[in-house]
Order: C-alpha cells, then sequence, then structure tokens
C-alpha cells in the first residue's frame, strides 16, 4: 500500500499528527503494532493521574470534558483517545509491526509483518516509553522474591503486607511507592542518584503553569531561585537521603530528564510511611545490600528505573532526525520525531505543538 504520509504509532501523538493532517487535507496511514489505539496507556498502573492540568494537555482541537477534574486519571485519558480517534474518523492499521524503515528512490519502504508500505514522509510517534530499561544489578538472579520492572505494575493489592524495595525515584517510581504506602504495603525506594523533586503545585498555582512562565527568565536565575522556593515548599529533603543534582533543573530538562513532580510521596517519606536507601551494592536471597552497608529483606523488586525510545531498531542513523518535532534537518530527510521531547511545560502540550508544526511543514504551509 502506498500514501502520502505513513505514522508509526497509535498513542496521543499519532492520533495528534492524524487529526491535524486530516485538518489540512493531507492523506496518512497510521501503522499501529497493538490491536488498538492508546494501547500504553491501557497498560499504565492504575491509580495514575496526569502530572499536568487538562487545559494543557488536551490533543489539537479538542479540549478535555469539563466536568473532567484538573489532573485527569488514566481511565478518562483512555476513553478521551478513543473519542479522539473516532471524531476524526482515525482508523489506524492495527496489528502491524513495523520492522525496517529505508529510503527507496524519491519515497520510503516500510516493511512490516503483513507486507510493505510506501510512502512519502513518515512521522515516528511511537514514544518515549516503548522499552522498559533493565539495568543489571549484581546477585538479582539470585534473590528468591518477585522482580518485575514498573511497566508491568497495576496495583498495590498483591503487595499488601509485603516490604518492597523500588528501585528509582522519578515519576514512576514516587507514585508507584505511594500507591504501595497508601495500600497497607511497605515500601522503600532505592535512590540511585541526585534528583529534583517539584511539588505539583507550588503555592496552589500548578507547576506546569509555573514552569511555562519561567521558561523566559535567564536560566542562572532559575538555578538559583528554584531551590530556595522548593525548600521553602517541600523543605530540605538531604536528611531523607534526597539530594539534587548538581545540574539546574532546566539543564536537565534539556538534556533530557525532567523532575519528578510530587504528588503526596514526600510527605510519606517524612512520615515514615515510605523508607529511603542508597543505592544497591548487590542482591542477596531475601533482600539487598546498600551502598551505605545496611541490608534489608524485601519479598518484591519494582524497576522503576525508566525506558527507551525503540525507533533506533527500525529507522536508520541516517534517516533520524537530530531533534523531536520540526527542524531543518527533519524538512530534509522527510522523516518527522513527535512525543520525544518532554519538557518541564507538559509532554502532551509539547506534542500537540508539534503535531501541529509538523502537519504545516508536511502540508507545505
Amino acid at each position: 500500500m502506498d500514501t502520502n504520509v505513513a505514522i508509526i504509532g497509535a498513542g496521543p501523538a499519532g492520533l495528534a499528527v492524524a487529526a491535524c493532517l486530516k485538518q489540512a487535507g493531507v492523506d496518512f496511514a497510521i501503522l499501529e503494532k497493538a490491536p488498538e489505539v492508546a494501547s500504553s496507556w491501557r497498560r499504565h498502573y492504575r491509580r495514575l493521574h496526569l502530572h499536568t492540568v487538562k487545559s494543557f494537555s488536551a490533543l489539537p482541537f479538542v479540549p478535555f470534558p469539563k466536568s473532567h477534574p484538573r489532573y485527569v486519571p488514566r481511565e478518562k485519558v483512555v476513553a478521551y483517545l478513543d473519542a479522539y480517534a473516532r471524531r476524526f474518523g482515525i482508523e489506524p492499521r492495527f496489528g502491524v509491526t513495523v520492522q525496517s524503515i529505508r529510503r527507496d528512490g524519491e519515497r520510503f519502504r516500510i516493511d512490516t509483518d503483513a507486507g510493505p508500505f510506501g510512502a512519502r514522509k513518515i512521522v515516528i510517534a511511537t514514544g518515549n516509553n516503548a522499552e522498559p530499561i533493565v539495568p543489571s544489578f549484581a546477585g538479582l538472579e539470585t534473590f528468591g522474591g518477585k522482580v518485575l520492572h514498573s511497566a508491568a505494575y497495576t496495583e498495590a493489592r498483591p503487595y499488601v503486607g509485603q516490604n518492597v524495595l523500588v528501585v528509582g525515584l522519578g515519576n514512576t517510581g514516587a507514585e508507584i511507592a505511594l500507591d504501595l504506602a497508601e495500600s497497607g504495603a511497605n515500601p522503600t525506594i532505592s535512590i540511585r542518584k541526585g534528583v529534583h523533586i517539584v511539588p505539583r503545585q507550588l503555592f496552589g498555582v500548578p507547576i506546569q503553569m509555573v514552569g511555562i512562565a519561567s521558561r523566559p527568565m535567564p536560566q542562572a536565575l532559575n538555578d538559583w531561585a528554584f531551590p530556595k522556593i522548593l525548600d521553602l515548599a517541600l523543605g530540605r529533603l538531604e536528611k531523607y537521603g534526597i539530594v539534587r543534582p548538581r545540574q539546574g533543573i532546566l539543564n536537565q530538562i534539556d538534556a533530557g530528564r525532567i523532575p519528578t513532580i510530587d504528588i503526596g510521596t514526600v510527605a510519606a517519606i517524612k512520615a515514615g510511611r515510605i523508607a529511603t536507601a542508597p543505592d544497591i551494592d548487590r542482591f542477596t536471597e531475601d533482600g539487598a545490600r546498600f551502598t551505605d552497608g545496611r541490608e534489608r529483606k524485601f519479598d518484591a523488586v519494582i524497576l522503576a528505573t525508566g525506558y527507551r525510545p525503540g525507533y533506533g531498531a527500525i529507522l536508520p542513523s541516517e534517516l533520524t532526525p537530530r531533534k523531536s518535532g520540526v527542524s531543518a534537518h527533519a524538512t530534509r530527510l522527510g522523516v518527522y520525531l513527535v512525543g520525544f521531547h518532554n519538557p518541564v511545560t507538559g509532554l502532551l502540550r509539547e506534542i500537540g505543538i508539534e503535531a501541529r508544526a509538523v502537519a504545516r511543514d508536511i502540508a507545505g504551509r
């Protein structure tokens, strides 16, 4: 099959690009390996809510319903994405796994398990969370308890009354630890390195809006002011084993690391309902030894150790744009990445901005 634009992935980024191309009158095909849209959102743990406000998290042309709460829960996000696809008549080709993409004259050849496809332009919208990262840990194979990546975590019920080690204090690790603590488990977070933590609301103002307002300010001023403001909002966290990186928040964001947005984990740590520990030295048969020499027993380990985008396996380096969104390099290649830049101002907001820009670029407007 030949099409003008091939969109790889039917998550929020793929749907947003499709809607923008529809509005621009450009034909396209979406290839999605799952049997439904937004498959990763359907797999997320059940208590997940957006960390960004609904007014800045909607996809192009369609706001979230007024009846939805400010921070939309996972199941309502899924329903919104289903309705979004129906509204624009977006019908992905489900169950199609892309195996490789290569240039074929003036067009591209996309090899899939359903046969080859041809396209004039390519949009990669497979998401930053395509492949779980599982670091190697000394002795992990000897640990007798349950081990899973956070991608496989759905709810706290199986861990009630158990000692659970959560590895990593990113957004996922912090929220899973809180879910465990609120449900009757005994979580410990292993904090492998420094982390910036910000409250979801700073003195009543959503942190997303604070981020948007502070972006035009000089970076040196932000780096000086934010630690002082956050100490006032969250308290000094060093005594709980939580230290900030030397890099400022904005520097880290530019390098692809967003801060942890706190929704109650810090208070639970202060109250002793979530324990903290340093990096892991090695696992034992019934627990773990940490770099400070302490050993603890655990029934389960949840690796909240992040993800990587998976497009490198299908897209050769010579066809890979240097950044997400529109750039001279992407325009020249005819290949675009959408949804791979996650600023403090919000990934879904950024997806909407990128989708509009990519559609305009493809349509030549």
